[in-house]
């Protein structure tokens, strides 16, 4: 320590500078004056030195400690290593049985990554052979897993589609009558073939401004009521709320848009039972529509002005402009799709659960307890953001999207009765407008009515 002391001393001089000064004869001497302030002891580097001696010296025991320390950890850490490497056995066994371990393997993981935290510790201070054979043999087998975990993952897609076809099967067996392709002759022959130009084109009786909404013919084939009426459903609010329908007798009144008759089924537009996005449809004697910031479908009563709801099954189903159409420009808040055909009633949404994909419930109105029920669902693999507008026909879903401002393009099936989809299709739907608010099918005159930025357009279907 001495040696040390003296050396950090002298380094501390080396500096200094040699003094010249003249000398005189005194007595038969050479008498010189010399300065000898600068030969004074350094007190004040002496005192810095020292304190740098001792803090060098502490830092070096306590290296000395963390290496002592890391030696003896460094058994510790092999035997936990060989532990880990042992407890991950079996899941290479159920691995390579084709079972899926994912969950399990993420928490191996973990405990991996801490493990291989610990190791390079020891490793950044003893830095001999053996722990970097550690290091590298953890780094090995934390790749290992990933693969795992990688290969699993894929693995539990296969699964989840699996059971995803599965469940449609199950429910296209559970509860649609028999045969139901044989209520109507033209679902006999599959699916749509072609769709005409449009054969009826008006502007709304709203005007040209009330750019979204819905419209058609009453949809139930054996309603006595309002067996030939036409409705229209204006969006007022925002181009997104409603809580009015204006309702034609005939055809004729709906083109000479007279003797109408208006019905409110919500006292404002922000009232629980209004209407949100262009999704209604009128099928017997009721307005069926998504309630106003729900998952819910209403069904608007006509003659009782009451309204019945039902929520939609699903985890985290869309709805206030979570899911909406949205292939080209988005439809806002066209999250509930309601739709009719041959079958019966229809909601078609996403859902979180199904990855934002496109979902088809069937809707079934019990009179005699009064209640709407939904009796079954299907998932499709179609992102419904993919697409501009959807439409039922004979339990069939079809999905359109955008080519340019006059035209869309039917492009997609999903077929309830087989579980089966199609998208191949490439049938052409011409329009006047770029934007497309609501698509839906009349099954008693199968033709296909379009709100089309204030137009209003119906296509007689082929198949």
């Amino acid at each position: 320590m001495l040696q040390l002391l003296l050396l950090l001393l002298l380094s501390s001089t080396a500096d200094s500078q040699s003094q010249q000064v003249s000398g005189y004869k005194k007595a038969n001497a050479c008498v010189c004056q010399l300065n000898s302030t600068m030969w004074l002891f350094p007190a004040q580097k002496f005192k810095y030195v020292l304190e740098e001696v001792h803090t060098c010296e502490g830092s070096l025991n306590n290296l000395q400690e963390e290496l002592t320390f890391s030696s003896q950890r460094l058994p510790l850490i092999q035997d936990q290593f060989t532990k880990f490497t042992v407890r991950l056995e079996p899941y290479n066994y159920l691995h390579s049985q084709g079972l899926y371990t994912e969950l399990s393997l993420h928490q191996l993981g973990q405990v991996l990554s801490q493990l291989q935290v610990d190791i390079d510790v020891v490793h950044s201070q003893l830095n001999n052979s053996e722990t970097q054979k550690l290091s590298k043999e953890a780094e090995k087998l934390h790749k290992h897993v990933n693969k795992m975990q990688t290969i699993d993952t894929v693995n539990m897609k296969t699964v989840k589609e699996k059971l995803r076809y599965l469940k449609n099967k199950l429910e296209t067996c559970k509860s649609i009558p028999k045969d139901f392709r044989g209520q109507d002759r033209h679902c006999l022959k599959g699916l749509i073939t072609n769709i005409s130009d449009p054969i009826t084109a008006k502007v709304s009786p709203f005007g040209k401004s009330c750019v979204s909404g819905s419209w058609g013919k009453q949809a139930q084939k054996e309603s006595d009521g309002q067996k030939n009426s036409y409705w229209v459903q204006p969006l007022l609010s925002s181009y997104i709320w409603g809580n009015t329908v204006r309702l034609y007798q005939t055809y004729e009144d709906l083109m000479a848009s007279t003797n109408h008759r208006d019905f409110t089924f919500a006292s404002s537009y922000s009232h629980p039972n209004a209407i949100e996005g262009p999704s209604a449809v009128l099928y017997g004697k009721a307005l069926y529509y998504n309630c106003y910031r729900s998952a819910d479908v209403c069904r608007y009563d006509l003659e009782t002005n009451e309204v019945k709801r039902v929520t939609l099954p699903g985890t985290g189903v869309g709805f206030n402009n979570k899911f909406p159409y949205c292939y080209y420009d988005c439809q806002l808040n066209s999250d509930i799709d309601v739709e009719a055909d041959e079958t019966g009633l229809w909601a078609l949404y996403a859902t979180l659960g199904n990855h934002g994909n496109l979902v088809i419930s069937r809707l079934v109105w019990d009179s005699e307890v009064k209640s709407l029920n939904v009796t079954q669902t299907w998932e499709t693999r179609l992102f419904k953001k993919a697409v501009s507008n959807a439409f039922m026909v004979c339990g069939v879903m079809y999905a359109t999207r955008y080519v340019n401002e006059y035209r869309e393009e039917v492009f997609y099936a999903f077929d309830t009765a087989t579980g089966k989809e199609d998208n191949s299709l490439a049938i052409p739907l011409e329009k006047v407008a770029k934007a497309v608010a609501s698509l839906s099918y009349n099954p008693t005159n199968k033709q296909i009515y379009m709100y089309n930025d204030g137009y209003l357009l119906a296509y007689q279907v082929y198949f």
